[in-house]
């Protein structure tokens, strides 16, 4: 049976990365696997230049295409990536307190991989929004990947701001639900999820995977540059040992 969408009055709000975050690795890196012999070219790899990662996917995703690699094989190289320990458990913890928790994911990766990700794990419609750079396979079977945005954050790639991102959804929500959500939880790993846990407040929480670039960093920062809670995880279960505490907190 289909499950229901997920309610617009919830109490709380779950921002989850995807790559690294919700599965084991990059979702870019597992498709490199549909290759001819599971790699790419040096001199396409030579050709990445920091902080144009969506433009050098496009360059990977059109190599792909030249060589013949399918829709169907790339579908099933992202269907394969294992998720990160424990992210069952705490999809099920999420499904069963659907009146508290809006989730949504909010990835630099794209929304071919991460819906194809997510159906196939039975969790699409747990998630209220996908939020992520557009793709989609046009007519001649090529995946198209473009940018979500342009912004002039020097912290971010080129292609994504996840601070302006988040912003932007929760001045929206808070239009649309007619007041601010009690907390927010936000789930990453990596370097760029540190931009948008900036915006979070004191009763905010930044989940951050243990000894992962946003772990690392936000231990870094200065005594005060950061407002809201930072609690590590290892596996979802740590994480649902954490959302718990606020469900139960009434």
């Amino acid at each position: 049976m289909a499950e229901m969408s997920p309610p617009q009055s919830a109490r709380f709000l779950v921002l989850f990365d995807f790559d690294e975050t919700m599965v084991s690795e990059s979702s870019d890196d597992a498709v490199v696997r549909a290759a001819p012999g599971q790699a790419l070219p040096a001199w396409l790899r030579a050709a990445f230049r920091p902080g144009r990662y969506n433009e050098h996917m496009q360059r990977i995703l059109a190599y792909l295409w030249e060589q013949g690699v399918t829709e169907e094989s790339i579908r099933r190289e992202v269907e394969r990536i294992p998720a990160t320990p424990g992210l069952p458990a705490l999809l099920d913890f999420l499904r069963s307190h659907r009146r508290d928790f809006e989730c949504v994911v909010l990835s630099d990766a794209n929304t071919y991989f991460i819906e194809a990700w997510l159906q196939r794990a039975g969790a699409r419609q747990l998630f209220l929004e996908v939020i992520t750079n557009p793709a989609s396979f046009d007519a001649d079977g090529r995946l198209a990947l473009l940018p979500f945005h342009s912004h002039g954050c020097p912290r971010c790639p080129e292609n994504m701001c996840k601070q302006l991102v988040l912003q932007e959804y929760l001045l929206r929500r808070l239009r649309e639900r007619g007041g601010d959500f009690q907390r927010v939880f936000y789930i990453g790993d990596g370097a760029n999820d540190v931009c948008p846990s900036l915006v979070l407040r004191e009763q905010d929480t930044a989940l951050a995977r243990r000894d992962f670039p946003m772990h690392r960093m936000l231990v870094d920062m200065r005594p005060g540059a950061f407002k809201a809670s930072v609690v590590p995880w290892a596996s979802g279960e740590d994480v649902v040992d954490c959302l718990r505490k606020f469900v139960e907190d009434r």
